[in-house]
């Protein structure tokens, strides 16, 4: 490539940190080696959905990699983790960032997965040279598809045939890497794909199959992980209505968001037939924005919230109707519909909407009153005059009803990270209660020590790894606090006010 085509490996990314809230080097003085690690293994998903988002864009953000670390490998790491969380758009960006000849072997082996995770083999064709070092067992398959799409189908049957022979690929494995052959011009070969002996999905399986626009039994795509389902919610050769369910656990996840589900829903009610129409959720949607009356409006987001929803479900319906709620003018006589409606606005970002349902809620029944103000007293901004006196916060916990007072504790974190309590406040309310908000660990003290450096990157690498559960149940409440804490002092308090309303949110 002539110099000035080529890619500067020290400054890989798509988005301005400084108009992520990052600042200019969000990398500024960590350790690039002790990062990686960290990323390297951290589980996911991760409990938050907001936590998700911000660590996504900070993955992606154009900066400069940090010291202890090769650059190529840096950007492996981040991409590696993006994949991971589900967003494989998001992960091949990175990994196009770097040119192919800078590659390092675990930027082959990542590359690899992100071609497979965006369904799309022609990405596999670049990378031949450093396949056949790092896993010569899918080298020659990969050489037969290429062939096949650069338009020599007898170089591609020659090959797919010595694979045959040679068994190093068999079985299902083999005949999806057929499949792709025979997509190519001109092979004169047809495969039929049978699931019946197939027990599991992987990346591999998942992105031949899907590249030839194939889609599983349910039983396998309901038992894959919940990236893949991500990954397959973003598969454009793969007709909306068969993407939907998987596109609820991305928009659960913080993969999509409530425009991505508004947008596919407008595809789903665009490709259906005007009969069929009105018993489809993307009817539903429609009226949530358009119905005659408010009652119309709420009755079709019920039915979107649901009351038999999983966990990520429930969180995508809320995402996607956040832009409707905010069209319902706040009322105490919708205090039941209130809590959902508060929590699809927060979850799609809209704070100061969701604030004008402060007065409301001072009216309503304790039940709902409670749920609502506990999620503004964090979500609002500073400033909307919610009451998060020592009395109000003692009355929601003496009405607490939920398991060992979780949502008490995470309520008091959340107050305590975003400094609308006082220390002193926070710990006399956590010792009179029970909270345990000041339990101690290495990660909260290394979250404590990023946050003091001013290092906004790594407090959301340590926020992603203290959050490696899937719900906010398995969650300390003391991770939320410093967690919390920590994006606030970084100058991430817009983030650190979402995470902390989710967490009421979902609990």
């Amino acid at each position: 490539m002539p110099g000035f085509a080529r890619r500067d490996s020290r400054l890989v990314g798509r988005l301005d940190p400084v108009d992520l809230g990052l600042g200019a080097s969000p990398w500024k003085g960590a350790s690039g080696a002790f990062l990686a690690s960290l990323m390297r293994r951290m589980g996911t998903p991760v409990a938050s959905r907001w936590a998700h988002i911000a660590l996504r864009n900070a993955l992606l953000a154009r900066a400069v990699a940090p010291r202890n670390v090769n650059p190529v490998d840096w950007a492996a790491e981040r991409a590696w983790l993006l994949l991971r969380m589900g967003e494989a758009d998001a992960g091949r960006m990175i990994i196009a960032n770097v040119d192919v000849d800078r590659f390092t072997p675990r930027m082959f082996q990542v590359g690899v997965e992100g071609a497979l995770a965006n369904a799309d083999p022609a990405a596999l064709c670049p990378l031949q040279d450093g396949i056949q070092k790092a896993d010569p067992k899918i080298f020659q398959v990969v050489d037969a598809m290429c062939a096949a799409m650069a338009g020599e189908p007898e170089q591609a049957a020659a090959q797919v045939d010595a694979a045959r022979r040679r068994g190093r690929m068999t079985g299902i494995d083999l005949e999806l890497a057929e499949k792709v052959v025979g997509a190519g011009g001109n092979t004169n070969r047809a495969v039929d794909i049978k699931w019946d002996p197939v027990d599991r999905l992987d990346t591999w399986r998942f992105g031949l199959a899907t590249a030839t626009g194939m889609t599983f039994p349910d039983r396998l795509i309901a038992a894959a992980p919940s990236q893949m389902r991500a990954w397959q919610a973003a598969a454009p050769v793969i007709a909306p209505s068969d993407r939907l369910a998987s596109a609820q656990i991305a928009a659960g996840l913080g993969v999509f968001s409530s425009q991505a589900m508004a947008d596919l829903y407008s595809m789903i009610y665009d490709s259906t037939g005007p009969d069929d129409l009105p018993g489809t959720d993307a009817w539903q949607l429609r009226q949530a924005f358009v119905g005659k009356d408010v009652e119309t409006k709420l009755a079709a987001m019920r039915k979107l919230w649901g009351s038999d929803k999983d966990y990520l479900e429930l969180e995508a319906a809320r995402a996607t109707l956040g832009r409707a709620a905010t069209l319902i003018e706040p009322d105490k006589a919708l205090q039941a519909d209130a809590p959902n409606l508060v929590a699809s606005m927060l979850a799609a970002g809209f704070d100061r909407q969701a604030a004008r349902w402060s007065q409301a809620a001072s009216q309503m029944d304790d039940q709902y009153a409670d749920q609502v103000w506990a999620m503004l007293a964090l979500g609002a901004p500073d400033g909307a005059g919610i009451d998060v006196s020592a009395g109000r916060i003692n009355s929601f916990i003496d009405r607490d009803n939920s398991e060992g007072k979780k949502r008490s504790a995470l309520l008091v974190a959340g107050l305590a990270g975003l400094g609308r309590i006082d220390q002193e406040t926070a710990g006399r309310i956590s010792g009179r209660s029970g909270l345990r908000l000041d339990r101690r660990s290495p990660w909260t003290r290394m979250i404590d020590r990023a946050a003091a450096l001013g290092q906004a990157g790594t407090v959301l690498v340590l926020t992603g790894t203290g959050f490696q559960s899937p719900t906010f149940d398995g969650l300390p409440p003391a991770h939320v606090y410093h967690s919390i804490a920590a994006l606030k002092r970084t100058g991430q308090d817009y983030i650190a006010r979402m995470i902390a309303a989710e967490a009421l949110a979902r609990t």
